[in-house]
């Protein structure tokens, strides 16, 4: 599919999306809701909620959830959030840490390193996870394991990977007023999904017109730290895994001190960039600023800039409205360039190469 008017052929979309991305990206509210089910339902020993940190550790689509709760809880819990993309700990971590052990496959390697690191060093471990080793080894361990439902792909189960860890949280007294922020959110994402639907015409679709923008380009995502960092660093991931296209991200504004001068060569490439500005409540004013005069400087030297804004009043609402349409545009992206966008191959063949080593 190449010609932008395939976009409103229901058939051809659904026969470009053969393991159902689509369909998960559509259960996505109700995917949340059960999140936070699974969440409340979990025992988690009460002294548990006597920590001084908090440690997410995971990769990839297991990752991003932690991410999102380090955003979420930054002006809640009180307590420093980190997430750990590694196989190593930081030496900070001990028996008061709370620490979250993330891998929807229960495979990862990188995961139940950081899991044994834990462990040795008495942190208090919750694991979440749909099965492998991980729930092996955290259940005879004796830790407190999340399990999630399987089936889906990792970057599709975001509510998964992040509403029972803040269930956990609300739980131990450490955050509050969940259910009132999870119900605007799916309000908001049921909304969202009749405008974004694969039966929307992209006239009336922004994530359509979006992903139009990006074929043949190379989407650039600017978002705000402290508030949109994390969303930038999703689409630009989704970009990558479900349109199987590079892009790229950065923030506000710390890019006004390196990246905005870079726009001045070579031209025929800067030409080829598609800038998406992510815009939500909580930036600061002067990074509101910021980010109107930084489209003033590459105004007519880009591609084009397209402006996203959150919606709803919660973080939790903002930050995965922003998600949800980046999500949609990824996959829409992959039916322009005629590619499924469930396969990961790449990672697939690193991971077979990794394993024969």
């Amino acid at each position: 599919m190449n010609n932008l008017n395939d976009l409103n052929s229901l058939e051809r979309i659904k026969a470009n999306d053969p393991g159902g991305m689509l369909d998960a990206l559509w259960k996505m509210p109700e995917q949340c809701e059960e999140a936070l089910a699974i969440g409340r339902k979990t025992e988690i020993p009460s002294k548990y909620g006597s920590v001084s940190n908090i440690v997410v550790t995971g990769l990839g689509g297991s990752a991003i959830g932690g991410d999102f709760l380090r955003l979420y809880v930054t002006d809640k819990a009180g307590i420093p959030v980190i997430v750990n993309r590694d196989y190593n700990l930081p030496a900070f971590v001990d028996s008061k840490t709370l620490l979250f052990a993330v891998s929807y496959s229960g495979n990862t390697e990188e995961t139940l390193s950081a899991y044994a690191q834990a462990r040795e060093k008495g942190a208090r471990i919750v694991a979440l996870t749909n099965g492998g080793k991980l729930r092996q080894l955290a259940e005879g361990d004796g830790y407190p394991v999340i399990v999630v439902p399987a089936g889906i792909s990792p970057r599709a189960a975001t509510g998964y990977l992040l509403i029972p860890t803040l269930a956990v949280l609300e739980k131990l007294g450490l955050i509050s007023g969940l259910a009132v922020e999870l119900e605007e959110l799916t309000r908001i994402l049921r909304s969202l999904r009749e405008q974004m639907q694969p039966e929307a015409p992209v006239e009336q679709n922004t994530a359509k017109q979006i992903a139009a923008r990006f074929y043949g380009k190379i989407p650039v995502i600017w978002g705000v730290g402290g508030s949109t960092e994390v969303v930038a660093m999703r689409w630009k991931g989704q970009v990558n895994e479900n349109g199987k296209a590079p892009a790229y991200w950065n923030i506000f504004p710390e890019l006004n001190h390196n990246e905005i001068v870079g726009f001045e060569e070579p031209t025929a490439l800067l030409g080829q960039l598609e800038i998406v500005l992510l815009r939500d409540t909580d930036d600061h004013p002067r990074v509101q600023k910021r980010m109107d005069i930084s489209k003033d400087i590459i105004k007519g030297v880009v591609s084009g800039i397209t402006e996203v804004r959150s919606q709803g009043e919660g973080r939790l609402s903002r930050l995965f409205s922003l998600t949800y349409i980046g999500d949609y545009v990824s996959v829409y992206l992959a039916a322009l360039y005629g590619i499924d966008p469930t396969p990961v191959r790449n990672i697939d063949y690193l991971k077979q190469k990794l394993a024969e080593s």
